[in-house]
């Protein structure tokens, strides 16, 4: 699997529960935190539903 990193660009507040729960899951929380995981279709799918709070880079 190829790993990706993850960063949280923009900030949660005034966002739906849903999507706050998605970015804790991902294990972001802070603007400008990074997480490099596997890309998994599971995490594919996380990505996608906040993909406008986050940037990811392929390594």
């Amino acid at each position: 699997m190829a790993k990706v990193r993850i960063s949280q660009v923009r900030s949660t507040i005034k966002r739906p529960e849903r999507q706050k729960r998605t970015i804790k899951a991902l294990g972001l929380g802070r603007i400008n935190r990074s997480v490099e995981v596997e890309l998994t279709p599971q995490i594919a799918g996380m990505i996608n539903k906040v993909s406008h709070l986050v940037a990811v880079t392929e390594l």
